[in-house]
């Protein structure tokens, strides 16, 4: 039981932290990477190993956790129609901590999307899309209980109107029998290329770009939102394929991950310098980065755009 209290005592105390940072500011890199670190689920990822367990916070109008950022700035939704029928793994961005989902399948049929959750635990006897409130008045017939796979693990099947967008759910839980609110957001960004009905990007080919160096802007979202990269950014085309030259606004970054390949930097004398692929223009690309601003090294998802139209 200690430690369990231990484990919410730190959640609450990183949840204020996270809450209170846009109002702070400071000139330096370093203070400018704390905040990052802050906002990003990692840094409560040490203490989640007994978070199934942990009693959960009340509010004064539901049962709560405590909440953590989802989604990503400039989200815009998307439909099954956008789709191609069949089955992907989806990544799912909670706001509790303490609903920790393992892995989750979405099923694309016609203009029907419905997703696999998968969770590890028996903690949760039902999720119901919508608040806790609305689920405790709901008739038994729209509560969404589990299967259990052949791992042992419970799987939630849930209706999907929309990726990219925030979704209420409440879970009930197995032990209190209270239902507890969450927010969740399917990530369009985790699907493969050949999901999407039509691309969602242009490449270096479709833009008509011979081998060669250019300049392209670029936007960095993502984190607290107080770190950037240099913009225009050095573009070089080779063999069809576009590399940048990313600059970022401290030293602090000593890899970057794009789809599953990691790349280190080329410099951190002064600034962190990476050379990395463009998957394409005129989308949100999303990459990570890993910052050694505290004594713990936490990776940062972040997004980038670059802009077709300033290509030179």
């Amino acid at each position: 039981m200690k430690k369990n209290i231990i484990a919410v005592s730190i959640f609450a105390v990183l949840a204020l932290t996270s809450c209170g940072k846009s109002d702070s500011s400071s000139s330096s890199e370093a203070a400018s990477s704390t905040a990052e670190i802050t906002s990003a689920e990692d840094v409560t990822a040490g203490s989640e190993a007994d978070a199934e367990d942990a009693p959960e916070l009340e509010s004064t109008e539901h049962k709560t956790a405590p909440q953590q950022e989802v989604g990503y700035e400039g989200m815009t939704e998307v439909k099954a129609s956008a789709l191609n029928d069949g089955e992907y793994h989806i990544d799912v961005d909670s706001s509790s901590s303490m609903f920790k989902i393992a892995d989750c399948v979405l099923k694309v049929s016609g203009d029907e999307m419905t997703a696999d959750i998968i969770i590890n635990s028996k903690s949760y006897d039902n999720l119901f899309m919508g608040t806790g409130d609305d689920a405790s008045k709901a008739d038994a017939s729209e509560l969404i209980p589990y299967t259990e796979n052949e791992e042992g693990q419970s799987v939630f099947t849930v209706p999907v109107e929309a990726l990219d967008c925030e979704v209420q759910c409440a879970s009930l839980s197995a032990k209190k029998q209270e239902w507890y609110d969450r927010t969740l957001v399917f990530r369009a960004d985790s699907l493969p290329d050949e999901a999407f009905a039509e691309s969602r990007y242009s490449t270096a080919a479709d833009l008509g770009l011979s081998d060669g160096e250019y300049k392209v802007e670029v936007t960095l979202e993502g984190g607290s939102g107080k770190a950037y990269v240099e913009s225009p950014a050095k573009l070089t085309v080779k063999d069809g394929k576009a590399e940048a030259e990313l600059i970022w606004s401290s030293n602090k970054y000593d890899y970057m991950v794009v789809g599953d390949e990691k790349y280190l930097p080329v410099s951190t004398d002064e600034k962190s310098v990476f050379v990395i692929p463009v998957t394409g223009f005129g989308y949100k690309m999303p990459v990570s980065a890993d910052t050694t601003a505290m004594s713990t090294p936490h990776e940062i998802e972040y997004t980038l755009y670059f802009d077709p139209e300033t290509i030179e």
